[in-house]
């Protein structure tokens, strides 16, 4: 019947294969005789498709450890639970682009300095241990930046970061400059001695991220290399531009015919092929012995690769809400450390738990223009986590994370998983 064991066992199977990626489903003869079969999945096919499965992601960290000790990619790092460290330091950080946004009822995030620290130095050695090296640069959370956050950055060791188009145009006309070509080469910042910034082109980005998955995957390709030829030929003669390309995660593939396989080939093809064209990394344009130019920007607007401000995350009565929410968790956390009643294990259990709440998606997923069933699951999560953190501090969690935060909206106009710049 529609509903019997085999059609849940048949289920479960085509949720697995349908999001295995498509190259796997080129090279594994598992995958194709799975796909091709179609229904009537047994036990014996199920412990299959987990165990390759299962290989595959033990693959991955040496898969790509290979990869960046062969410099075909270059691997960065975000702070170790994607927190928003500009708003870690700072809540008033929101109000260099937006001058009016409403802030928090709590003033800041109590030891927010430490904590941003913490996270720095926790991804640093985590990338350290499974790629043999720290990362030499670091795409913030949301690529959300500050001029205090960069100098933490900076003192980790970090030598790149990169963010949005958005901040640069803010920064830029907050330092009362003009410069047409201002994305096309990298930036530097006086108070950040050591570290290069490099913005994303959010037309071609969000191109990738939002459009070419409506195209046949070959006119997208060549339409992307068109736009790069064209901003070349712009440049001056001694210029050489630097087009950065940053997308939101795996977020757009799943919305291309084939897991954009097609576009991959095409594209790669054609970029391979140029004469003019060259792929690299940051880390390789550093250490040329003639790096790019790069200008000197006197300030650096707070913001994100969102909109250039911090709006996503801070500004509405839910967003504050949550993070009200947070500081007063943060300040429990502080005195029953303090207290010194915890032992070494449950110091750090509760270490690990305050920084999942520090992530920066709890208070992205909050507001009424994201989709009602999404907000409330993770508006759930986010209260659960906050509970959790309490219990491992040995307290009662208080009432009030029994109240939801907020309800979003029925008829939201995206998933909510990818927002364009603009």
């Amino acid at each position: 019947s529609y509903l019997s064991g085999a059609y849940f066992s048949d289920l479960v199977t085509w949720y697995h294969l349908a999001w295995t990626g498509e190259t796997e489903r080129r090279r594994n003869p598992l995958l194709a005789t799975l796909m091709s079969q179609g229904a009537g999945y047994d036990a014996e096919d199920r412990r299959n498709l987990v165990a390759s499965i299962g290989e595959l992601l033990a693959g991955l960290i040496p898969r790509w450890r290979a990869l960046a000790e062969r410099g075909q990619v270059e691997l960065s790092s975000t702070p170790q639970t994607h927190p928003l460290s500009p708003l870690l330091l700072d809540f008033s950080a929101a109000r260099e682009s937006l001058p009016d946004a409403p802030l928090p009822f709590a003033a800041a995030y109590p030891g927010g300095r430490s904590r941003v620290i913490r996270q720095i130095d926790d991804a640093r050695s985590s990338h350290a241990e499974r790629f043999g090296a720290p990362p030499v640069g670091m795409w913030p959370a949301e690529g959300a930046v500050s001029a205090d956050f960069v100098k933490h950055l900076v003192a980790a060791g970090c030598r790149w970061i990169a963010s949005g188009e958005g901040v640069l145009n803010n920064s830029l006309a907050a330092s009362k400059l003009v410069d047409p070509r201002a994305p096309y080469h990298p930036w530097q910042l006086q108070q950040a001695p050591g570290l290069t910034l490099f913005f994303r082109d959010e037309r071609l980005s969000d191109l990738i991220g939002f459009d070419y998955a409506k195209w046949h995957g070959r006119d997208a390709a060549q339409h992307l290399v068109l736009q790069l030829e064209a901003i070349l030929d712009a440049a001056a003669e001694n210029e050489t531009p630097v087009v950065s390309i940053i997308l939101d995660g795996e977020n757009a593939w799943e919305h291309y015919p084939y897991n954009g396989y097609y576009f991959f080939e095409d594209l790669y093809g054609l970029l391979a092929a140029h004469p003019r064209i060259r792929t690299t990394t940051y880390a390789e344009l550093l250490a040329r012995t003639e790096p790019p130019v790069a200008g000197k920007l006197p300030q650096l607007t707070a913001g994100s690769w969102v909109y250039g401000t911090l709006s996503t995350w801070i500004g509405d009565e839910a967003k504050n809400r949550g993070w009200d929410l947070l500081c007063e968790a943060k300040q429990s956390c502080d005195r029953v450390l303090a207290s010194g009643r915890l032992d070494a294990a449950q110091i750090a259990a509760v270490e690990a738990q305050l920084a999942i709440c520090e992530s920066s998606d709890w208070f992205w997923w909050f507001g009424d223009y994201n989709p009602s069933t999404a907000v409330a699951s993770f508006d759930s999560l986010y209260r659960r986590n906050l509970a959790r953190l309490y219990r491992l501090l040995q307290l009662e969690p208080p009432a009030q994370l029994e109240k939801p935060i907020c309800a979003g909206s029925s008829d939201a106009a995206h998933d909510g998983t990818m927002r364009r710049a603009k």
